[in-house]
C-alpha cells in the first residue's frame, strides 16, 4: 500500500518558454486497472501532497498519476516562483488567460494519458489551480485541439474539479463553433464540479459561474456540488461524493470497504 515515484520530470516546449514539470507520484491500483486518473495539485503544492490522500480512498481499481507543475514567477504574488500549472494574475472571468501555460500543463497531463492500456479508462481531476487545468482539458477534449490549435490526443471520461475554475470560459462557445463533433462530445463526457460556499481564496461565485458556462456551452452530464461552510479546501463529505460518483460514472467494481 504505498506508492510508487517516478525519479524524473519532463519538460514541455511551447514557441516561447520550456516548462520543467516536477516529480511524479503513482498511485497503483490495489485490484483489476480500470481507469487510469491524473490528479492535479493547487497553487504552490506538489504532487506527493495528494498522492498520500488518494491512497486511502476506497477506490482499489483506480490508477492515480499525481505529476507537480513547474516552479515559475506568479503574477499574483506579484512575480515570486512557485508550483503553478499556469501563470495568474486574478483568478476571475475577467483576468487574462495565459494560454501558453495553460496549453503546456493540459498537454504534460494528456502525455501522462496517452501510454496507458487501451482498455483503460481515462480521466483528469484536481483541486483549485488544478481543477481549473482538469476542466479547461475537458474544453480541449470535447473541441479537440488545444488552445492552439495542435490536436488534443486523448478520450477522457471523467472529469473532476474540486474549489476551481474554469479558465478561458469567456471565448468557449466561439471556440466549440469551430468543431462539428464538439456539441456531441461536450453531451457526452461527465464532469463533476465542487466548491465551498465559504472559499475564500477561489471565491464560490467563480466556481458557479464555471459551471454555468460550461453547461451553457453544452455539458450536459456536469454535477455541480455545493457544500455551505466549506473553505478551500476538501472535506471527507466532499471525497466520499468524488468516490461515489466515479464509481457510478466510471462502472467501477465496488470496494468491499466503500
Amino acid at each position: 500500500m504505498s506508492y510508487n515515484s517516478a525519479t524524473l520530470g519532463s519538460g514541455s516546449r511551447t514557441a516561447g518558454r520550456t516548462f520543467e514539470f516536477g516529480r511524479t507520484h503513482v498511485v497503483r491500483p490495489k485490484e483489476r486497472h480500470q481507469a487510469t486518473i491524473v490528479w492535479l495539485h493547487g497553487l504552490g503544492d506538489k504532487g506527493s501532497s495528494w498522492s498520500q490522500l488518494l491512497e486511502t480512498l476506497p477506490l482499489p481499481n483506480i490508477k492515480w498519476i499525481c505529476p507537480t507543475a513547474p516552479t515559475r514567477p506568479v503574477a499574483l504574488f506579484g512575480g515570486f516562483p512557485c508550483t503553478a500549472w499556469f501563470d495568474v494574475g486574478d483568478i476571475s472571468e475577467d483576468g487574462p488567460d495565459d494560454l501558453e501555460g495553460l496549453d503546456a500543463s493540459a498537454a504534460h497531463v494528456a502525455n501522462l494519458l496517452s501510454t496507458e492500456p487501451a482498455d483503460i479508462k481515462l480521466g483528469i481531476g484536481g483541486f483549485s489551480m488544478g481543477a481549473a487545468i482538469a476542466l479547461y482539458s475537458a474544453t480541449c477534449r470535447i473541441i479537440g485541439q488545444y488552445g492552439n490549435g495542435n490536436l488534443y490526443p486523448v478520450n477522457l471520461s471523467a472529469v473532476i474539479g474540486l474549489s476551481g475554475w474554469l479558465p478561458c470560459s469567456s471565448t468557449l462557445r466561439n471556440r466549440m463553433e469551430r468543431s462539428h463533433e464538439a456539441v456531441r462530445r461536450a453531451a457526452s463526457i461527465p464532469i463533476l464540479q465542487c466548491h465551498g460556499l465559504a472559499d475564500d481564496v477561489v471565491a464560490y461565485k467563480h466556481g458557479e459561474k464555471s459551471a454555468q458556462a460550461l453547461s451553457s456551452a453544452g455539458f450536459r452530464n456536469l454535477t455541480f456540488r455545493t457544500y455551505d461552510g466549506l473553505g478551500h479546501y476538501t472535506v471527507p463529505e466532499e471525497t466520499d461524493e468524488v468516490c461515489h460518483w466515479l464509481t457510478v460514472n466510471l462502472g467501477l467494481e465496488r470496494s468491499q470497504a466503500y
